[in-house]
């Protein structure tokens, strides 16, 4: 089965709530640019029941070029990872 696409989920989402697309695709538009604005504010956005974005701190590491084995110097950087929830977790494994 094929992945299902942004606007297959929109087109869904609208048609099970029984609000306009377009009014769909605004709060999902929205919903993203908070939970941007939060995780660079506050370090971690919460989606009670689905997960939460968290910026984390990289320390600077060893890694290995593959192509030619040589050694390189990796710098610290923040990333954003996503930890699913315990409840979608439960539900869907």
């Amino acid at each position: 089965m094929p992945k299902m696409t942004k606007s297959q989920l929109m087109s869904e989402l609208a048609a099970k709530s029984g609000h306009a697309k377009k009014e769909i695709v605004a709060l999902v538009d929205l919903l993203t640019k908070t939970a941007y604005a939060q995780v660079k504010k506050n370090g971690e956005f919460v989606l009670p029941g689905f997960g939460k974005l968290v910026k984390v701190r990289r320390k600077a590491r060893t890694g290995r070029n593959p192509q030619t084995g040589a050694t390189i110097q990796i710098p610290a950087k923040t990333v954003v990872k996503f930890r699913v929830a315990k409840a979608a977790k439960e539900a869907l494994l």
